[in-house]
């Protein structure tokens, strides 16, 4: 059951990258720092590091302004794609290197994140329409969703 729940697990960081890249290592950060996701003496034990958590810190609050710039590409652009991939597997491969499955958990992330970017892309484009092209509401409905869904993806992993 656990490998399931972590695959889950993975599969929802994976998701969480694919609506903001960055939000996904920063929030699987938070959880390995703040010790509900296990990476003690494990490959991924320096993403618990302060300066890691910090970076990625950084890194998610630019993108959530950058987000909101309009000359920002879509995310469906190859260079947006690929780092929601690789961003995704990523998270998903910590998540699944407390429990040892680091590898399953990497795919499941990447999955997600092809989920993520997909539905996010979706949901912009019917909020925006909805809203006479203004796509600032869906953005913002996007940014929530991703934070608060990586942080309490992260710290329902803490739970299995």
């Amino acid at each position: 059951m656990t490998q399931v729940l972590v695959l889950v697990f993975a599969l929802l960081i994976g998701v969480i990258a694919g609506l903001r890249a960055m939000t996904a290592p920063a929030a699987v950060a938070w959880g390995a720092f703040l010790g509900w996701i296990d990476v003690d003496g494990k490959w991924s034990e320096w993403v618990a590091h302060p300066i890691t958590v910090t970076v990625l810190t950084i890194l998610l609050v630019g993108e959530l302004i950058t987000d909101q710039l309009p000359k920002t590409p879509s995310r469906k652009v190859p260079p947006q794609f690929l780092a929601r991939l690789v961003t995704g597997g990523f998270a998903g491969a910590v998540i699944g290197s407390a429990f040892f499955h680091t590898f399953s958990a990497t795919g499941a992330g990447m999955i997600g994140a092809v989920l993520g970017t997909l539905a996010g892309a979706e949901l912009r484009t019917r909020v925006a329409a909805a809203r006479g092209g203004n796509d600032r509401p869906g953005a913002f409905i996007e940014d929530a969703l991703a934070v608060v869904g990586g942080f309490l993806v992260a710290f329902l992993v803490s739970v299995v």
